[in-house]
């Protein structure tokens, strides 16, 4: 196996409607297919190293139910260490609902459940684990002191630290302090910084923004453009792939599991990046979040193509 990521964060049992388009306030719309698919920002991120060819531990709260049950059953299927997967006695398994409209855009709403319990003193618990580690990947589907607690860590130890800023939400400068590689789309972006990213010029100036605010690394993904890398060394756009997009549900938290497996097997940064777009693409192509990260194989045969 390859180095080790460890990935903090949420899961949850994503409940998906397909539909023509997606419904407008007040709006009801008929006819459409209904899925169940494993989810959840963590959870995806955790698969989509795994199959990339990482070697990952995953840690979470589940609840004490049928979706919490199913979601640990796939992580094992995906050879993830679970030991630190929690289970809370008190609150349900996260859960999200899906619309997916024919154009392979989405409309989410969450209920996070167990993930809301995911405390600072379960991450200093594992301490040991984050530590040892030589990536930490986040997201904000759980609670915000959880978030930095894990970086403050990961940081202190020399570990890389990769947050993907999503659900959009104000982050202090002492979390951005922590983090190696920031990893906002445009609207995070513009949240986080107040520019809104309509070009390559935006993005350098967002990413400007963050790296005053303490970020080593921005990573800006820009949907099928691909995406915007600013250091303090350089600033370069690396293009994405032009693919059929049938579910853009888990393309962002596909691309993060794959960079953190390319960071951590020291591939050069404009590699990484390639792999983790490729990945990112080959997400979109199918259905569902987990159901859709694509191994290993399939990324190194679609780059090869």
């Amino acid at each position: 196996m390859g180095k080790k990521i460890v990935v903090v964060g949420s899961s949850n049992t994503d409940m998906i409607i397909k539909v023509p388009w997606l419904p407008k306030p007040g709006e009801t719309i008929l006819g459409g297919k209904f899925s169940t698919a494993a989810g959840g920002k963590g959870a995806n991120q955790a698969v989509a190293a795994a199959r990339a060819g990482g070697d990952v531990t995953f840690l979470a709260r589940i609840g004490d139910d049928i979706f919490g049950q199913k979601a640990k059953e796939g992580f094992i299927k995906d050879k993830i260490n679970v030991e630190y997967v929690l289970t809370d006695e008190s609150e349900p398994s996260g859960v999200a609902l899906i619309f997916v409209a024919e154009d392979g855009e989405n409309s989410i709403a969450v209920a996070g459940g167990a993930n809301t319990n995911l405390s600072p003193s379960d991450v200093q618990n594992q301490s040991d684990v984050i530590s040892s580690a030589d990536i930490l990947v986040m997201q904000l589907e759980t609670p915000l002191e959880t978030v930095h607690q894990a970086a403050s860590i990961a940081s202190a130890h020399g570990v890389k630290v990769i947050l993907n800023p999503a659900p959009a939400q104000e982050l202090s400068n002492d979390i951005l302090g922590h983090i190696s590689i920031l990893t906002p789309n445009e609207s995070e972006a513009e949240l986080l910084t107040g520019i809104k990213v309509d070009s390559e010029e935006d993005a350098g100036k967002a990413a400007d923004v963050l790296m005053d605010r303490g970020v080593e690394t921005v990573l800006l993904t820009m949907g099928p453009r691909g995406a915007y890398i600013a250091t303090a060394e350089f600033k370069e756009l690396i293009s994405g792939f032009k693919v059929k997009a049938v579910d853009t549900t888990a393309a962002g938290d596909v691309f993060n599991g794959a960079l953190a497996v390319a960071i951590a097997e020291n591939k050069a940064i404009r590699e990484a990046i390639s792999f983790a777009n490729a990945a990112a693409a080959l997400s979109v192509t199918k259905l569902g979040a987990q159901p859709s990260a694509p191994t290993k194989e399939d990324i190194d045969k679609f780059l090869k193509a």
